[in-house]
């Protein structure tokens, strides 16, 4: 409490100033027991620096698959762009034959094989249809690898 000063019209504080004061200061002391109970709960901040670090690295995750899919998508078009024309159609048709002999065998492998194998084959197929463009640029750069092989033994 305060001593009176000289001069001082009101030296000592009213009730409902006392009060006052005395509500602030249960205000400041609670949110100081709040940040010292935060500190104190090493498991929270565990689980939120772990919360953290698992976004970042998602996030790296999608950073880094954007950017697989546009250099596949853009080797790709170098690919098509490169390529001539007849072969780019024997590719076609080469991509064609393969598609439909897979299919046939496909077919033939889900009437013939376990459960367990069907779903296995199931997930990759889903997998590969998750991942389409860097497959097929792939396949496109396998189909003209084995082209200009197959001419080279020609001549």
């Amino acid at each position: 409490m305060s001593t009176p000063s000289p001069g001082a019209k009101d030296p000592s504080p009213t009730p409902e100033e006392l009060r006052e004061q005395v509500e602030h200061t249960r205000e400041e002391l609670g949110q100081t027991v709040e940040s010292l109970a935060a500190k104190a709960d090493v498991k929270a901040q565990a689980k939120e620096k772990a919360a953290e670090i698992k976004e970042q690295a998602a996030e790296k995750v999608r950073m880094v698959s954007d950017q697989i899919h546009d250099k596949a998508a853009h080797a790709t078009q170098l690919v098509k762009d490169k390529t001539p024309d007849p072969v780019l159609d024997k590719a076609a048709q080469a991509a064609t034959q393969v598609r439909e002999a897979a299919t046939r065998a496909g077919q033939l492998a889900a009437e013939k094989a376990p459960e367990p194998v069907r779903e296995k084959a199931e997930s990759a197929v889903n997998t590969a249809k998750a991942n389409r463009t860097p497959l097929i640029a792939a396949a496109a750069l396998f189909v003209v690898y084995l082209l200009v092989r197959r001419s080279r033994r020609c001549r």
